[in-house]
């Protein structure tokens, strides 16, 4: 990063955070957004913390040239917790691009020098790409609570076969070769079909 942009930055650098904690609290519903901004006890509310956390150590690192550092890896907590709302993608990820318009607002006039301008073009382009391993996160963390729901409704169907007598072990499968996923030890089992005698 340019060094009079870094310099900037460093200088605005709590309020940038602020302001960009407040923008990620807003996109919560009403009644969520007054409780993460009033309750500050980390126990009682560890979203805001989470948050917090994440968008500061996220800023500290876009500050730093160090390319070894995966930036978007600070946003993942955050992330994580956005997969389970009711966030479409785009509203999940939408508060990575605020930081954007936060910066120069925050810069003022100093955005509009030719040097600092260009500079920020180039920063732009580190916070697409930050918003872009978002995406990336965000989808993983979704397809992983659909997997989980899949399982769970799996084990919940074959759970009640079994209290109804509905499921019997398969004679053709060695159980003790079995490789099947984990939560899916029913594949050993086949739904009984066949009708009692007697019933009609």
């Amino acid at each position: 990063m340019d060094k009079a942009l870094r310099s900037l930055l460093t200088e605005k650098k709590s309020n940038i955070i602020r302001k960009w904690q407040h923008e990620i609290v807003n996109s919560y519903p009403k009644d969520t957004a007054r409780f993460l901004k009033e309750q500050n006890d980390v126990f009682a509310n560890p979203v805001g913390n989470t948050m917090t956390l994440g968008i500061e150590q996220t800023f500290t690192a876009l500050l730093q040239d160090d390319e070894s550092i995966e930036v978007h890896s600070f946003l993942k907590d955050i992330l994580k917790v956005r997969a389970v709302q009711t966030f479409t993608p785009s509203q999940a990820v939408n508060f990575v691009f605020l930081l954007k318009k936060i910066i120069r607002e925050e810069l003022g006039k100093a955005a509009e020098d030719e040097h600092i301008s260009k500079a920020l073009l180039e920063l732009d382009v580190e916070i697409d790409q930050l918003a872009l391993a978002s995406f990336d996160i965000y989808s993983a963390c979704r397809d992983k609570l659909a997997d989980l729901k899949t399982m769970e409704l799996r084990n919940m169907t074959y759970r009640l076969l079994q209290q109804a007598n509905l499921v019997t072990e398969r004679p053709d499968i060695d159980t003790s070769e079995l490789k099947a996923p984990e939560g899916s030890a029913y594949e050993q089992f086949v739904v009984k079909t066949k009708r009692k005698e007697g019933v009609k």
